[in-house]
């Protein structure tokens, strides 16, 4: 089955624009672009690896934290 996936190949590494293809080894098919054809695409965001699991849930996630009445506008 042939399946497509984008990335940014740059200075050796690959950087996936969709999900990751889940395969360890695969065969694939470059394609390359020209500067002026390719398509802007940003990669997603990552936070750093430094924050992970510093981070604390302080009450309630899913019901506001102040009611609806104190919001301007949508009372």
């Amino acid at each position: 089955m042939l399946q497509s996936y984008q990335a940014i190949y740059d200075h050796g590494r690959l950087t996936w624009l969709t999900d990751k293809p889940s395969v360890e080894e695969a065969h694939v098919i470059v394609t390359l672009l020209s500067a002026e054809e390719a398509p802007v695409l940003k990669a997603k965001r990552q936070p750093s690896p430094c924050i992970a699991g510093k981070g604390k849930i302080l009450g309630d996630i899913i019901a506001p934290a102040a009611p609806i009445e104190d919001w301007s506008g949508l009372a």
